[in-house]
């Protein structure tokens, strides 16, 4: 093991593993930190500022995802400063963004207590949905910006770099370059960015059509386990299934194998399954 650093959480002692950030370190002390952009097999992007914290000696707030701990270091996470960020980005966020299928926007805005008319009124991602393949649809109105999609798709796991963020300020948008659809892109259909989504703007179509039919529940779902038959590698597979159909298939994100990504066959290659008709290949 290497060496550890001692720090301070809401005035309790906490050590930890060098290297390791704040955010990992205020949960070894349960501690909860609200995160959007953060995913545990991607890289920190930094980019919602949900996960701020109060460090001492600091003129401004930190982002808990990506700062590494210090030896030495007196961290606060529930001061005035740090719940009022919390409680402006929520508020943005709302303000322009389709949040109806966003749990973890939706927790920030309750646990921030945020008022989500205070920017309302203004400009809006509202545009139409982008459905130009048969696997998953892009609601952009309900993206964040997050960039979980972007790393997915990059060198944190399927290095295919499909995707990528355009545009500057309100314009900046996920783009697959010079405003191609999908299938005119260099994208494989791997689905990755589908699972690391945080507001359901990128979403299977199956899932998306049921929930357009107000046939999608939640509590109805059942999900088995078994193992990829594709190929060798092994990958793990969760199949959601509703009324006797698969609806979705995923990967445990702790899995050896997977991380929870997997490739096109895996992901969307499950209609075989549910053929009916007796007629022999």
């Amino acid at each position: 093991m290497g060496n550890s650093i001692t720090l301070t959480i809401d005035g309790q002692s906490v050590s930890v593993a060098e290297g390791t950030t704040v955010r990992a370190a205020c949960e070894q002390v349960d501690t909860f930190v609200p995160t959007l952009c953060w995913h545990e097999n991607l890289s920190p992007a930094n980019a919602c500022r949900a996960c701020v914290v109060e460090v001492k000696g600091s003129r401004t707030l930190v982002a808990s995802c990506s700062r590494v701990a210090e030896e030495g270091m007196v961290v606060e996470t529930n001061t005035p400063r740090v719940e009022n960020a919390r409680r402006v980005v929520a508020e943005l966020l709302t303000s322009t963004t389709d949040y109806s299928t966003a749990p973890q926007l939706m927790n920030l805005v309750k646990l921030s207590s945020a008022d989500t008319d205070r920017f309302s009124g203004g400009a809006n991602w509202e545009q139409p949905v982008k459905d130009d393949n048969n696997l998953y649809i892009r609601d952009l109105a309900k993206c964040i910006l997050c960039y979980r999609c972007v790393e997915a798709c990059g060198d944190d796991a399927q290095n295919t770099f499909a995707i990528t963020v355009a545009g500057r300020g309100f314009n900046a948008h996920i783009d697959a370059g010079f405003g191609r659809a999908l299938p005119e892109s260099d994208c494989v259909f791997c689905g990755n960015c589908v699972a690391v989504c945080p507001t359901g703007a990128l979403m299977g179509k199956t899932e998306w059509t049921l929930r357009s039919q107000n046939k999608w529940d939640e509590n109805q779902l059942t999900t088995t386990e078994t193992i990829c038959s594709y190929c060798g590698v092994g990958c793990q597979l969760s199949l959601h299934v509703l009324d006797n159909q698969i609806v979705k298939v995923s990967s445990p994100m702790d899995h050896p194998v997977t991380q929870g990504m997997l490739c096109v066959k895996g992901r969307y290659g499950y209609q075989f399954v549910q053929i009916e008709d007796p007629t022999p290949v």
